[in-house]
């Protein structure tokens, strides 16, 4: 339980108040960045796909005979579904050899999307969260991480295409 509780929460993160969920994806882009240095775009891709895989047990884990299946402690979706969102800069940033610090503006665009997501639910995200058990704990923040990810992009296509910056 231990280590689920550790996993779940990010190391405690979890409990801050108030807004875990906002610290939990704060939390995120700092180890994103280290993430990142440390491998590029796969590592932090592995570290996506692992957070996920490893929410989904820690969350069934410290929710198991408990009425609520989504207390608001359990942050290691948002750190997963950050991270996801973070993909559109991590991506390009490895494949070109772009500093990823350079793309300084796509990283508060991928915050301040993911949040926004997460706490609205359109549609498919609305969905998940409405789905019992660990797994729709985790996919509704992996789908807000996904259309994050992609408005990441489509600002990014604008502010180089139209702006022209």
């Amino acid at each position: 339980m231990m280590l689920a509780r550790m996993i779940a929460t990010v190391g405690g993160i979890g409990y801050l108040h108030p807004a875990p969920g906002t610290w939990g994806s704060l939390i995120a882009l700092p180890l994103a960045y280290g993430l990142h240095q440390l491998g590029g775009f796969p590592l932090l891709a592995l570290a996506t796909i692992l957070a996920t895989g490893l929410g989904i047990w820690a969350t069934g884990v410290m929710t198991r005979g408990e009425a609520n299946h989504d207390p608001s402690e359990i942050v290691i979706d948002e750190v997963a579904g950050q991270w996801l969102a973070l993909w559109a800069l991590s991506y390009p940033a490895w494949a070109h050899g772009i500093a990823i610090s350079a793309l300084w503006p796509g990283w508060i665009a991928a915050f301040a999307l993911f949040r926004l997501f997460d706490i609205w639910k359109p549609g498919p995200v609305g969905w998940a969260d409405r789905q019992a058990g660990p797994v729709g704990v985790m996919l509704d923040d992996v789908i807000a991480g996904m259309f994050a990810g992609l408005g990441v992009i489509a600002l990014a296509g604008f502010s180089h295409g139209v702006l022209g910056l």
